[in-house]
């Protein structure tokens, strides 16, 4: 078999091929003998139905022929692929040119092939960094969240503001009659109630006050209504701290000084900023990346990702034994919102792709064979195969080249990772090795730029293992809400 492959129209190739006569012999008679096992004709056992006998239930010599070639022509067009080295990512329009009849057999097969794409300007970009540093002021506040745990309460005349506690009575209507009735609850100003509007009514607010408003309220059907709202302020109380001290600290926690706690909360603060600063990397640097990609990504390979990204919710939504509509209903979009959103998260997974996939080869990426067999016995230890069937089970699918082509991503989004210029907020350069982290860290699931452990989700592309992006917080552990505990 000989196979030539030429451009076609946009990015397609025809690829035409030639079958010696006989190899299609050959598959003329693979065919003669299944069909010989299967077709039931009386007086012959299975297997031993004559060829004549076979022509005439099909129709006749030119019928077998027909049925061996529609046999033999996948298996013929997936060689002429391998020795043409394309890399099709849609269904080929196979057209037969000659030897439907007799003697040798061309086709014509025109596929769709994963395009290549540019990254000019990738060796030059640059990511910026949340800082790493710890503050005195963060500090500060994570010692005053300690403090909070052993703080006491204490009655005050003045209004209420914000972190102050305040006890009341709330009573609630709603249109339909349904109604909200609590006493003595005891809330903290300005955190955020569910009650729209409750913060601002209680801010300024004194013992004895009675406070009525209206709060808008969602039914579970999605409707809108207002509810009113009746609260009986029954007292405001200041949280009183203890005196930050070497008493308090070693009362607290288990160091002798106030240093010794600021210490610990000082380098636990640091470990996650280092985390922050590590997956803030990860992202902004695959945005980047992604960005110089002007290419608009074929519509196949984006079919493909949202189908198995729609697969993959599915999964995930039969596993909490939720519907679709529930799920909607939950996060407030429709139908036509989610497929646009999961639509835009599978474009963008199909540049990431196609860029790394041009990274990799701009760089000369490439994978040893010891390379897949870690990658094999990895995958083996998840599904808790051994290396050797799973490599064998791979084989027999085909799916050999996809890990390959996993690694090879992993290897240049770690390639990026490792050269892309570090800058801070400032515009200052960032040494990489603020971001090494401890073997400590690495417990907690941290990551160390560059290493083994990236790109496993996120290098991977559409048809192979899936592309889910990694969301970075950037920001301070006082702002998110992170708490650090004495060791």
């Amino acid at each position: 078999m000989r196979a030539t492959a030429a451009p076609a129209e946009g990015n397609r190739v025809r690829l035409s091929v030639e079958v010696d006569e006989a190899e299609v012999a050959e598959a003329l008679a693979a065919t003669v003998r299944r069909l010989s096992r299967q077709v039931r004709v009386p007086g012959f056992r299975p297997g031993k139905v004559p060829r004549p006998v076979l022509e005439a239930r099909l129709g006749g010599a030119a019928a077998l022929r027909a049925q061996a070639l529609n046999d033999a022509l996948p298996d013929m067009y997936a060689r002429a692929v391998v020795d043409a080295e394309l890399d099709p990512i849609a269904a080929p329009e196979i057209d037969i040119t000659s030897g439907e009849e007799t003697g040798p057999v061309t086709f014509d097969a025109v596929v769709e092939i994963r395009p290549s794409v540019s990254v000019a300007g990738y060796a030059g970009l640059v990511v910026t960094l949340p800082a790493v540093e710890v503050t005195d002021a963060e500090i500060d506040a994570q010692v005053d969240r300690l403090r909070a745990q052993s703080g006491e309460l204490v009655s005050v005349g003045r209004p209420a503001h914000d972190g102050d506690h305040v006890s009341i009575d709330l009573h609630g209507t709603r249109p339909s009659g349904d109604d909200l009735h609590v006493e003595d609850y005891l809330y903290e100003v300005g955190s955020g109630a569910d009650i729209v509007g409750l913060d601002d009514q209680l801010r300024g607010s004194k013992t004895g006050d009675i406070l009525q408003f209206a709060a808008p309220v969602r039914d579970e059907d999605g409707s809108e209504h207002e509810a009113q709202v009746r609260v009986l302020v029954k007292d405001v109380k200041e949280q009183i701290l203890p005196e930050a001290s070497d008493a308090w600290a070693a009362e607290a926690s288990e160091f002798d000084t106030l240093e010794a706690l600021r210490d610990d909360v000082r380098g636990r603060l640091r470990q996650i900023k280092v985390v922050q600063a590590q997956l803030a990397l990860r992202e902004r640097a695959v945005d980047a990346l992604v960005g110089l990609v002007a290419e608009d990504p074929p519509d196949s390979l984006v079919d493909e990702e949202l189908r198995e990204r729609l697969h993959d919710l599915g999964h995930r939504l039969e596993a909490r034994r939720l519907t679709l509509e529930q799920f909607l209903a939950a996060s407030g979009r429709d139908q036509e919102g989610l497929l646009g959103e999961l639509r835009a998260d599978a474009a963008r997974a199909v540049r990431l792709d196609l860029a790394l996939r041009a990274l990799a080869e701009a760089e000369n990426i490439e994978v040893t064979e010891d390379e897949v067999g870690e990658a094999v016995a990895e995958m083996a230890r998840q599904t808790g195969s051994t290396p050797a069937e799973l490599l064998r089970r791979l084989d027999r699918a085909g799916r050999l080249p996809a890990v390959r082509s996993d690694r090879r991503k992993a290897k240049a989004l770690a390639w990026l990772l490792d050269h892309v210029d570090l800058v801070d907020e400032d515009g200052t350069p960032v040494d990489r090795d603020l971001l090494r982290v401890d073997v400590g860290t690495h417990e907690a699931g941290a990551v160390e730029p560059g290493g083994d452990e990236v790109g496993t989700a996120e290098a991977a592309g559409p048809g192979e293992q899936g592309s889910e992006g990694v969301a970075a917080d950037n920001q301070s552990p006082e702002d998110t809400g992170a708490e650090v505990s004495p060791s």
